[in-house]
């Protein structure tokens, strides 16, 4: 790539308008870290994120909070950049993409509830009327943060359409075994289903548990149980009984979970900005950046690399 990455990056964008951060490094050979370093820092370059961040528990991050997007999802999907002085574009720029974004998150909200509907009506009498259950989403679709950036769901490898779907069914504790076994066999049917079809390639991640079980994970004395309950707390209802859902969210307020929750995204963000500025100064190699997965998240790792 001839000349520094500050200047490639503005013949592109004098040439193109203003770009998403994948855009750039789709156009100019260099490494993403090195164009993101070059956007952040270059007087002649505006860079600009929209949408927001939020808290997302990582196994392979000291005290497992970290933000979400990572610093590279940020930049590839929700940030703009721009030449100085050409602001106008820039924010029309902003403005069309976070559309798009909360597009996207408005279809995959769609899906998931069609999805909890068709599960509950093709059960039919499975499901014991008496019994509550309540279907809830969470992730990035609930902070309208949900992208379609191709990448390799887990288990196949295969490629999905971006952000997957998080749900959590709950179920009162008195739900027959037959008919929880029944619901969560229905629920892979769907999974499967929309995995495989050309068409769709969404990712359903999902749990089926009783009542009692969400009662235990409150005690948030171990990084399974922080996500479980990291996760309700942020949910939202798609289907299902409102009054178990009142309980469900009871249940974290009384718990103390929100407070703890509210303390791990404080260092979240603490973090991220300690990152930031670490990787801006130039006092971390690559492989520290890498290893301490300061730029993208372990579980970006196959789709980044």
């Amino acid at each position: 790539m001839p000349g520094s990455p500050h200047d490639a990056v503005a013949g592109l964008l004098e040439t193109m308008g203003p770009l998403t951060g994948l855009e750039i490094t789709r156009e100019i050979d260099a490494d993403s870290l090195l164009v993101w370093k070059a956007c952040a820092t270059s007087p002649a370059l505006r860079l600009r994120a929209f949408g927001r961040r939020y808290l997302r528990l990582d196994r392979s991050v000291e005290g497992y909070a970290r933000l979400s997007p990572s610093i590279l999802r940020e930049f590839f999907t929700y940030s703009v950049v721009g030449l100085a002085g050409d602001e106008g574009r820039l924010d029309a720029r902003c403005a069309e993409l976070a559309a798009r974004i909360r597009g996207i998150s408005g279809a995959k909200l769609a899906l998931a509830r069609q999805t909890s509907d068709e599960v509950v009506a093709e059960l039919g009498g499975g499901l014991p009327p008496e019994h509550r259950l309540c279907f809830i989403i969470a992730g990035d679709i609930v902070y309208d943060m949900a992208h379609d950036v191709p990448r390799p769901e887990r288990s196949t490898g295969k490629l999905v359409r971006g952000s997957d779907i998080d749900i959590v069914v709950v179920v009162d504790d008195a739900m027959p075994d037959a008919a929880m076994r029944a619901l969560d066999e229905r629920i892979y049917q769907k999974k499967y289903r929309l995995l495989i079809t050309p068409a769709v390639r969404e990712e359903i991640d999902y749990k089926v548990k009783r009542l009692e079980v969400v009662r235990g994970q409150a005690r948030f004395d171990d990084f399974k149980k922080m996500v479980a309950m990291k996760i309700l707390h942020e949910g939202v209802l798609l289907y299902g009984s409102e009054e178990l859902f009142g309980v469900i969210k009871g249940i974290v307020r009384e718990e103390g979970v929100v407070e703890k929750l509210g303390d791990l995204e404080r260092r979240a963000i603490a973090a991220r900005r300690e990152a930031e500025a670490a990787i801006l100064g130039g006092s971390l190699d690559k492989e520290t950046i890498r290893r301490q997965h300061l730029f993208y998240s372990a579980d970006e790792f196959e789709e980044f690399e």
